[in-house]
């Protein structure tokens, strides 16, 4: 097998890689635990080896801002440059992208076996289209069509202000103003928000952990932790809409992050859909967008080796 290059998607929980061959086909994908490494270079090392594969150039999609090739990722702490990360692995070339960067290129190589609907069966079309993720973090970024694949739109919107809609939440941002001062997106949908959402509702500090939280709401619907996890996914409904709205994304609304596969059934019988489409004067609007679940555990993979294929054109 000829290399064209090595991707990964790197974000506070797992970092994947994969390596991409001369077709611009992903083999041999595998995920490592991000606590594993003291950095992804160490990381990238441990796959090669395992692989014997010697690749000319990487993409690597990093969870966080890339700014001049080169990321302190928020969640991780990892710090580095592309250069860096091409000197120790002697490679021609690295890119740095954001991770949800990565998840808009692949909007156009995701199958109806990647998307899973989520309340709602109208299609995607070919319009803008926003994604969002809680995972490790909060992720959100959208996508254009283009001539040739899709325009990305990258930003850091996981850290916009929380909007209460109802008493509840509006006490859940009292609490958590107190502990935090201004209170992001980020703080709550993700998996670490999870706790802090939880420790809101009423959890005794450093009781619950993410883990815990969502197989216990998956194996009794009437558990204190079913009642978070409800919240969780119509502030995320809530959050989804907004995001629509501002991207003007009539394309749709696809969720991302690693929490959701495996509550895809809790998702969907969730108030998500209702607190999207919750949006007064601009309901009939909502309505007509659809949202997806991804469902593909490698997409932000596929995206980087768009982004490689890119890179490698001449």
């Amino acid at each position: 097998m000829t290399e064209l290059g090595l991707v990964a998607d790197a974000g506070g929980t797992n970092v994947r890689f994969a390596l991409v061959d001369a077709d611009g086909k992903l083999c041999a994908p595998k995920k490592f635990a991000s606590k594993d490494f003291p950095g992804i270079a160490e990381a990238a090392k441990a796959y090669l080896s395992e692989s014997g594969a010697k690749p000319s150039r990487a993409v690597l999609a990093v969870a966080g801002p890339v700014r001049d090739n080169a990321i302190h990722m928020t969640n991780i702490g990892w710090k580095f440059s592309g250069d860096e990360v091409a000197a120790a692995l002697d490679l021609a070339q690295v890119m740095l992208i954001n991770d949800f960067e990565a998840i808009a290129l692949a909007v156009p190589h995701l199958g109806p076996d990647d998307l899973a609907a989520i309340g709602s069966d109208i299609p995607m079309t070919r319009a803008t289209v926003a994604i969002v993720g809680p995972g490790t973090g909060f992720g959100v970024s959208g996508c254009i069509p283009a001539q040739e694949g899709v325009v990305a739109l990258v930003s850091e919107g996981g850290h916009a202000s929380f909007a209460p809609v109802d008493e509840v939440e509006i006490g859940i941002l009292k609490t958590l103003s107190k502990r935090f001062g201004r209170l992001s997106i980020e703080r709550i949908l993700s998996g670490p928000g999870l706790v802090v959402l939880a420790e809101a509702m009423g959890a005794a500090p450093g009781t619950l952990v993410p883990q815990e939280i969502t197989a216990r709401a998956k194996a009794d619907a009437g558990s204190f932790e079913a009642e978070v996890f409800a919240r969780f996914c119509a502030i995320l409904g809530s959050v989804a809409g907004d995001i629509a709205l501002t991207m003007g994304a009539r394309g749709g609304v696809l969720i991302a992050g690693g929490i959701l596969p495996a509550m895809r059934e809790a998702l969907a019988a969730s108030a998500f859909r209702a607190r999207f489409e919750a949006k007064g004067r601009f309901k009939d609007y909502m309505r007509a967008i659809p949202t997806h679940l991804i469902v593909q555990d490698f997409a932000g993979l596929i995206g980087a080796a768009a982004g490689l294929r890119a890179m490698c054109k001449p």
